[in-house]
């Protein structure tokens, strides 16, 4: 059966939204067909399950709001970052990257992160600590490497573990199997379990703060320029994103948690999504095709 035109609309939306491509197929996906062995990870692995799950949509808004509080990295974001211009694209290249690490063959993935940490070269500059102190930053910076992979680790699992299914080898084993990507990304000792992302998060606690950019870029996170077809989702979205957060970071960003049941808004607005962009996300199945050509199905 033919879907309604509507629906195809809204569908082509949500997928412009994350690959630039209103098939979802866009030319790095494609890619994830070829290549010569199944990768880092693998169809079994908890890395497959928490980042082709729906839930990777509510966690990169909660990864950015995160983000934002590590001063040198909202720095980084401030003064480099193209994101009032082009949203759309600063979103599609994050998920470029994690959907590339995640499935493509190892080539194909240490050439993602290698693009990554290319495009992170040119990103320095300086910023003001809490006591007015000026302190220099680069994007390569061993402690700015660790924040990024750190939130971005936790907000994958923490929004699977509020609207996903279960995790094969549990929260310990997704967290340990992605410290390869952080490796790959030059992070030196990455967490390998749920207790050391918890601590290494909370060990970035005496650097964190709240300022005028931070509410910048929050108040920009609640309400990007969208348009009318999907600034209405995306609100939830976001609302579910600040709900999923601990009680400490989101003090610290200055939010509170909806005062209506945001989280299972979310729930049932993803349970739609997912009805609309299918079973198997493309970029699942375009590796699918990799790993049968190899027999590693």
């Amino acid at each position: 059966m033919q879907r309604p035109a509507f629906l195809t609309r809204a569908r082509g939306r949500i997928l412009v939204l994350f690959s630039g491509d209103p098939a979802g197929a866009p030319a790095w996906v494609q890619a994830l067909e070829t290549g010569d062995d199944a990768g880092y990870f693998g169809p079994d692995s908890a890395v497959w399950e928490v980042h082709s799950g729906i839930p990777t949509v509510v966690a990169g808004v909660r990864a950015l709001l995160m983000q934002t509080l590590h001063p040198g990295a909202m720095a980084g974001v401030h003064d480099h970052s193209r994101y009032r211009e082009d949203p759309l694209g600063r979103l599609s290249g994050t998920v470029r990257w994690v959907l590339t690490t995640t499935f493509a063959d190892t080539e194909q993935a240490r050439a993602g992160c290698a693009w990554v940490s290319h495009l992170h070269d040119r990103v320095s500059g300086t910023y003001a600590t809490s006591t007015g102190e000026e302190r220099p930053y680069a994007a390569g910076d061993a402690d700015l490497l660790s924040w990024v992979h750190c939130v971005f680790a936790d907000a994958f699992l923490g929004c699977h573990e509020t609207w996903g299914g279960p995790i094969p080898g549990g929260p310990d084993r997704y967290v340990a199997e992605w410290a390869r990507a952080g490796e790959l990304m030059g992070v030196e000792n990455p967490p390998r379990s749920r207790a050391e992302l918890d601590a290494a998060i909370a060990s970035f606690l005496p650097v964190l703060r709240r300022d005028d950019r931070v509410d910048d870029a929050v108040r920009w996170l609640r309400n990007p320029p969208l348009g009318r077809g999907i600034g209405p989702a995306y609100r939830i979205l976001f609302a579910g994103a600040v709900a999923s957060l601990p009680d400490r970071y989101r003090r610290l960003l200055g939010l509170r948690r909806p005062w209506w049941p945001a989280l299972t808004a979310t729930r049932i607005l993803l349970f739609g999504m997912r009805a609309l962009l299918g079973p198997e996300s493309s970029s699942r199945a375009y590796t699918r095709r990799r790993l049968d050509r190899l027999g590693l199905a």
